[in-house]
């Protein structure tokens, strides 16, 4: 496991409640079934909306998350590269209690 997945397990496993599963083949956290965090390309994705949502896209290097590579983005994930890892934590809870109330 890369040092990348293995801090993305770190996170997911220290919220409560939050249950680990798959979203599209790669490893991911949910809450009543539903992803709120995944990890992919050696990055974190979020499922954020509203002040999160653009907070994340704004810093470097992150992007709309699109899975299948086709220019398809998921226009509420949002993917942050390990370079702003420091930041990872407060956008899980906040993607873990956004898909909670929505859930």
């Amino acid at each position: 496991m890369t040092k990348q997945e293995t801090l993305f397990t770190e996170i997911g496993q220290k919220i409560k409640g939050a249950e680990q599963g798959q979203l599209f083949g790669k490893p991911c956290f949910k809450i009543n079934g539903k992803a709120f965090i995944c990890f992919f390309q050696n990055c974190m994705v979020f499922k954020l909306t509203d002040t999160q949502h653009r907070e994340a896209l704004s810093l470097d290097g992150s992007g709309l998350f699109d899975p299948s590579g086709k220019n398809r983005p998921m226009k509420e994930w949002v993917q942050v590269q390990f370079d702003q890892s420091k930041k990872w934590e407060k956008f899980a809870l906040a993607a873990f209690e956004y898909v909670k109330q929505h859930s």
